[in-house]
């Protein structure tokens, strides 16, 4: 995963808990959903690309 692939999601992540934040305090249930549903995405992304670069990791150990 790139550099640019993790501040996107990074960014994407803290643009769902922002809107997950607003949606709380206006009683936006909506907004709310669609903050949660946003950073979810985001940190799933970001557990992928973890999980990819770590078996990469693995490989390279074994080509020794």
């Amino acid at each position: 995963m790139s550099f640019a692939e993790k501040a996107k999601n990074k960014a994407e992540e803290l643009t769902g808990m922002a809107k997950e934040r607003v949606g709380d305090a206006t009683d936006n249930e909506r907004l709310e959903a669609e903050g949660a549903t946003q950073r979810t995405e985001a940190r799933a992304r970001q557990a992928g690309g973890q999980a990819k670069e770590a078996g990469r990791d693995v490989k390279e150990a074994f080509r020794g």
